[in-house]
């Protein structure tokens, strides 16, 4: 009974947290879009300035590019893991478990990480709307992403 439980409970959280790391893969490749087509252009014979960063985004604040670098490949993983989950969740067995957690257990690391530097942006001020939904979705998947990770390890236990 507990097993089928943790089964729905973390069919639910793959179901959601993938959906997140696609929103967040859409924003975050808009934003980078943004800095590549607006970003800071130097034309020949022209100096760059004294506080020039490789990492301009100018649609946020200095810690913007760190954080749009980061959410996309946390993203990018998390949707990776995810598709690794659901073979687990297909299967539900031992033999899949160790691809669906090791991956699941990096993706979130990796959330973590970009929700580091969100912590860093929301200090920093002047960010725009869709960067504060990114900063939102990582906050919200750090958890959901720790409670997937528990509900396949749960499952492990009471077999």
């Amino acid at each position: 009974m507990a097993n089928s439980q943790m089964k729905y409970i973390a069919t639910l959280l793959l179901l959601l947290n993938f959906c997140m790391y696609v929103i967040i893969l859409g924003i975050g490749g808009w934003a980078m879009n943004r800095a590549i087509d607006h970003g800071f252009i130097i034309g020949p014979g022209l100096k760059l300035p004294a506080h020039f960063s490789p990492i301009y985004f100018p649609i946020g604040n200095a810690a913007t590019g760190f954080f749009v670098i980061f959410a996309l490949l946390a993203a990018v993983f998390g949707a990776a893991s995810a598709i690794s989950g659901l073979n687990h969740i297909r299967s539900w067995s031992a033999e899949s478990f160790g691809a669906a957690s090791s991956a699941a257990v990096f993706a979130w690391t990796l959330t973590l990480l970009a929700m580091g530097f969100a912590w860093k942006e929301i200090q920093l001020d002047l960010r725009n709307s869709r960067l504060v939904t990114m900063e939102a979705f990582f906050m919200i998947l750090s958890a959901t992403q720790l409670v997937y990770i528990m509900a396949i390890h749960g499952a492990v236990t009471t077999r």
